[in-house]
């Protein structure tokens, strides 16, 4: 979860003060807070000199956590929002987008799961490229393993740096690669801070600040969160919930798409399953599980959790090193 200085630019009662406070006793993130007992926090902010600005530091981080969680929504509600804010943008990937019924939906999370060298990050990279490319808005990539690389990108746009073209093509490949913003995150502190910086940006909006992200990639979220799951303590688990609502919450309340990558743990029979176990299962709207063939480019796509299609369903494609997406096989396995 957010560390304390990180919102302060928005919350200014959360200043040097309260944060200087909540230091002296272990406290340096939310989760801190929310894991100490607050009765006994409250207490202790009465003896202080500031005790009120205190206090009202205290109940403004719990309407922080509080605003976290969606409002809730009958049926009706959910299909008018549907109808009237959420798009599908597609990949770039004209198998992937027949497979998933047009793309990437925005407003949910999807999860893209797979060992290593089964494509993800180039899945990303193409997603990221033709977004930027055919679509108004930008991009926000997080690179968690130093995997972007704008030479890909470029070649995936079609429009590679090192080619000879005219100044229209020139200018469609500045505007691509402007129109992502790439984030290096290397714990989920990082990851937060980013998110909350983001989330203050797109409803800075209205006061005018453009910015309007449309699609929000985390490569890859396993890596973030894997470290702090360590031991039976609930801190790391708790942590790993929170990480999933806010990227849920960014997707719903800015129509934003959201991707993230996982790897892959052995399962039942040693059949490969995501990692991050049980908890982060119910999170994503839609989880993907990547496979490759041994010495081959055949990449196999199969759904595991999707509300319009059915778990099991898989597909087949052939993967390029400059496009992930040349020739499409498709089936049910």
């Amino acid at each position: 979860m957010a560390p304390l200085k990180s919102l302060e630019k928005e919350h200014p009662i959360l200043n040097s003060e309260f944060q200087n406070f909540c230091a002296s006793h272990g406290i340096f993130s939310v989760e801190d807070l929310l894991m100490h007992d607050l009765y006994v926090l409250v207490a202790l902010a009465e003896q202080q000199p500031a005790s009120e600005r205190l206090k009202e530091g205290i109940t403004q981080v719990l309407s922080i956590m509080d605003g976290q969680h969606q409002p809730w929504m009958n049926g009706m509600e959910l299909l008018q929002d549907a109808q009237r804010n959420k798009q599908i943008l597609s990949t770039g990937c004209e198998g992937i987008d027949s497979f998933l019924l047009g793309g990437l939906r925005e407003g949910q999370l999807t999860e893209l799961a797979g060992p290593s060298s089964s494509g993800k990050t180039q899945f990303c990279l193409q997603f990221a490229s033709n977004v930027a490319k055919k679509h108004s808005g930008c991009v926000i990539y997080l690179d968690t393993g130093n995997s972007f690389s704008p030479q890909r990108i470029a070649h995936f746009s079609g429009l590679s740096s090192d080619s000879t073209f005219n100044e229209s093509r020139r200018s469609i490949l500045r505007k691509v690669m402007s129109n992502i913003e790439c984030h290096s995150v290397f714990n989920i502190f990082e990851m937060f801070d980013v998110l909350h910086q983001l989330d203050f940006d797109m409803r800075s909006q209205m006061r005018g600040v453009d910015l309007k992200a449309r699609l929000l990639i985390v490569d890859s979220i396993s890596s973030l969160i894997s470290p702090i799951l360590g031991g039976n303590g609930s801190h790391g688990r708790a942590m790993m919930t929170s990480a999933g609502a806010l990227l849920k919450k960014l997707a719903h309340e800015h129509n934003i798409a959201v991707l993230v990558t996982n790897h892959t743990v052995g399962g039942e029979g040693g059949i490969p399953k995501p990692a991050l176990g049980e908890i982060w299962k119910c999170i994503p709207h839609t989880r993907l599980l990547l496979s490759r063939d041994l010495d081959s480019n055949f990449c196999h796509i199969s759904v595991l959790k999707h509300s319009s299609l059915a778990s099991g369903k898989t597909t087949t494609i052939l993967l390029y090193k400059r496009d992930p997406c040349k020739r499409f096989m498709y089936g049910n396995e």
